[in-house]
């Protein structure tokens, strides 16, 4: 409950600071509207809530763990060009045989600097570095004790300056990720008594540091409408954007690099003009990552046209 009350503490704050400057919009690239991602971080500064975001998806240890995950993430835009994150999960492990636990995950922190926005050729670029924050969450679900940091880069490209001959391709646009998640602990030990014996077993287990990776490629009805042609597709097919997205882990060292888990995720995006709904299948890459497929689904508010005299502006230097 700590955690309801941190978030719920967040957005009270942000809904009182955020008058002292004007609205400066979300997601957008010259005519090009990068949609938030489900599974995948956006590579642009925001003031944005999701709540909630739900996964869930039998792992595949030993008789399977059905684990469904519901996430709060909510942005605010100190300035236009730079935004911090809070974000936090509460976890319900449900085993095919055993106990079923719950309980929150650790709490997450961010901050993301816009670097680039190209209008012409609808492209941004970003730097970002998010916290896991050790121990803030219950060990009982897995939450770590030590923290990790991850500096990361994010970037988006649109495909609307493709020549006329391509036109139908130019509703394409690419996003993706690229960051390194580090530990602030190589290891951890645990001691455990064996029953049979009564002798202490000494468990250690390795923490390496991991590239987070992952991109979408999505298509843009909407784009398709207003920037190529006007197909006349009725609602709600005219503000589709269908996509698959790529989130992967590669381990680099500790005796793990290498071995990449991840998942490809397709599925669908409806936007409007104040909040969009998605929902994509979490298909597992290979064996280690799983056997089985998963579900994620988010509803997502864009704050700055919801609330665009108050929560929706930058705290400081917006112009519009």
């Amino acid at each position: 409950m700590k955690h309801l009350a941190l978030v719920f503490w967040f957005v009270c704050a942000v809904c009182e600071l955020g008058t002292v400057s004007r609205a400066y919009g979300h997601g957008f690239a010259g005519a090009r509207f990068f949609q938030a991602t489900l599974s995948t971080d956006d590579p642009f500064v925001s003031d944005e809530l999701s709540l909630p975001t739900i996964s869930t998806i039998r792992t595949p240890d030993d008789g399977g763990t059905r684990e469904t995950d519901i996430s709060v993430d909510i942005a605010k835009r100190i300035t236009p060009q730079f935004g911090i994150e809070i974000g936090e999960t509460f976890t319900a492990l449900n085993p095919h045989e055993g106990r079923s636990t719950n309980g929150f995950d650790n709490l997450e922190l961010g901050g993301k600097y816009q670097l680039l926005k190209n209008g012409p050729h609808e492209a941004i670029v970003s730097l970002g570095l998010d916290v896991e924050v050790g121990g803030t969450g219950s060990s009982s679900v897995g939450a770590d004790s030590f923290s990790t940091w991850t500096p990361g880069i994010f970037f988006g490209k649109g495909f609307g300056d493709l020549p006329d001959a391509l036109r139908f391709f130019k509703p394409l646009a690419l996003t993706g990720v690229a960051g390194v998640g580090i530990p602030t602990s190589a290891s951890s030990r645990s001691v455990t008594v064996n029953e049979e014996t009564g002798e202490r077993e000494v468990d250690i287990e390795r923490h390496p540091d991991v590239l987070e990776w992952g991109f979408a490629l999505e298509y843009s009805v909407i784009y398709l409408q207003s920037q190529v042609k006007n197909m006349n597709l009725p609602a709600p097919i005219d503000r589709l954007i269908p996509l698959v997205e790529f989130a992967l882990e590669t381990p680099l060292n500790r005796c793990a690099g290498g071995e990449t888990t991840g998942t490809i995720n397709p599925g669908v995006i409806w936007a409007g003009q104040y909040f969009q709904v998605g929902v994509e299948a979490i298909i597992p890459i290979n064996e280690r990552t799983g056997n089985n497929v998963g579900v994620i689904a988010q509803l997502h508010f864009f704050l700055d046209d919801i609330f665009p005299h108050s929560v929706g502006r930058s705290l400081f230097g917006g112009t519009k």
